[in-house]
């Protein structure tokens, strides 16, 4: 077999291994990227971007969709898909990423929520429209309330978004210090919340010249909210108790919110679509046959693709059997798999590897991969083993939220949908799991 690197010189070759590098960096795609693949508007009876969009542009009054999935399976993209499709059936849509507003390891609450999405909205309406949205009396009134309803003394005369938004995001003294305080005025803050996004809605139908235009307001990242040490328990209670306990409240007048919600609070709650509203779940890929570890031809063709997309030349890098085995071990996750991927070309470039390859060094970055998700605690073991088993979430108490959120969170455990949900251990830990507490 010949040599796929004999026509490049080792500077060539570094320089072909920098540029896949690059073509693989992790950022959402507009629909009309050279990157951008429409997997998933090529398979219509899986296109829940499509069932969500249909849903927003059939509802005659406003309401309410929850978009759901693990972080790197493509949600921030399909959203501004999302958000694409709606503006060329004349919707205006808005489109906030809440790790802007929000700290996301700390416990939330429908107050500071409102705060931040409030401002949010705000933001997104003014950089659309301009004028001084974000100094007006609305902003100031809420300073007002906190500074003499609340008797927060950190809230000074000269308060506006701004300097609200800096506290709401990055201290947490401020935060708990408002949540306690708010607890006696939440109505009263919903109201005004109410009215305010009551306000930005005409607002938009004015500068629009249209007095049913329809306004969608998409609040991404919020399913990355996630619970670490000694407050995990508290800020997994606080996500449930948002979506699970409020939904009058996050139902706002005129406007068609979809909110994105974390898929560990659908094993908790599975009523809540009823409750609240549509959920609409992006699962990874499915590179495995259902509830199965049989390969998925399909969905292993799809992630070839998306590394073909990004860089035609792969093939003179890895073998079709070397990237599709990288594609199973990372589960059908893109953002492990791309990360993966990166991994070997840097090994292979730092120790200036022949191509294809050696597997050697795909076996390392793997191996590296499989580090991060170690060590697994025992208890976690038989619990993961049992998920592997039954495929499905095994949560037997409330009390064990925070632990399945765990799973979730830092990839332990992926979600998958094959016509129905089901969940499987991550492919790099499974033969590990059989060796602990065993």
């Amino acid at each position: 077999m010949p040599d796929p690197s004999a026509k490049l010189s080792p500077q060539q070759q570094q320089a072909t291994l920098k540029r896949f590098f690059n073509a693989l960096a992790d950022q959402p795609l507009p629909p009309d990227h050279p990157y951008y693949v429409p997997y998933r508007s090529a398979q219509p009876e899986e296109d829940y971007i499509s069932f969500l969009g249909t849903e927003i542009l059939y509802r005659e009054v406003a309401g309410v969709n929850l978009f759901s999935g693990q972080r790197g399976t493509g949600k921030s993209t399909e959203l501004l898909r999302l958000q694409r499709s709606l503006e060329q059936e004349g919707c205006v849509v808005l489109l906030s990423d809440m790790r802007d507003y929000m700290h996301m390891t700390t416990r939330v609450e429908l107050t500071d929520f409102f705060l931040s999405a409030m401002g949010a909205l705000a933001e997104q309406v003014q950089s659309r429209y301009g004028g001084n949205i974000l100094n007006e009396s609305y902003w100031t009134r809420i300073a007002n309330f906190l500074q003499t309803e609340v008797e927060m003394e950190e809230v000074g005369a000269e308060w506006g978004w701004v300097k609200l938004k800096a506290s709401l995001k990055d201290d947490p003294d401020f935060r708990e210090k408002l949540q306690e305080g708010m607890r006696g005025h939440v109505a009263r803050l919903i109201q005004q919340a109410h009215a305010f996004a009551e306000e930005m809605v005409e607002l938009v139908r004015q500068r629009e010249k249209d007095p049913h235009k329809k306004v969608v307001f998409v609040m991404d990242s919020i399913e990355q909210i996630r619970g670490v040490g000694a407050d995990a328990k508290s800020v997994y209670e606080g996500v449930e108790n948002l979506f699970s306990g409020n939904a009058d409240s996050l139902r706002l007048p005129l406007l068609h919110m979809v909110y994105t919600i974390p898929p560990w609070l659908m094993a908790l709650a599975p009523g809540l679509g009823s409750i609240l509203g549509t959920v609409h779940m992006l699962p990874s890929i499915h590179i495995y046959q259902t509830k199965s570890r049989h390969p998925d031809p399909d969905g292993l063709a799809i992630m070839r693709q998306i590394v073909e997309t990004r860089f035609p030349e792969w093939n003179r890098i890895f073998t079709r059997e070397q990237l599709d085995q990288m594609a199973l071990n990372t589960g059908g996750d893109l953002r492990e798999f791309f990360y993966l991927i990166k991994q070997c070309l840097t090994r292979a470039g730092a120790a200036r590897a022949e191509w294809p390859i050696p597997n050697v060094i795909i076996e390392g970055a793997e191996n590296n991969l499989r580090r991060g998700l170690l060590p697994i605690a025992e208890d976690d073991a038989k619990w993961l083993r049992r998920i592997a088993t039954s495929h499905g979430p095994e949560l037997d108490k409330v009390q064990e939220l925070p632990s399945l959120a765990r799973f979730f969170d830092t990839k332990l455990v992926l979600n998958y949908r094959n016509g129905y949900d089901w969940y499987d251990v991550h492919p790099l830990i499974r033969d590990v799991l059989g060796s602990i507490g065993t």
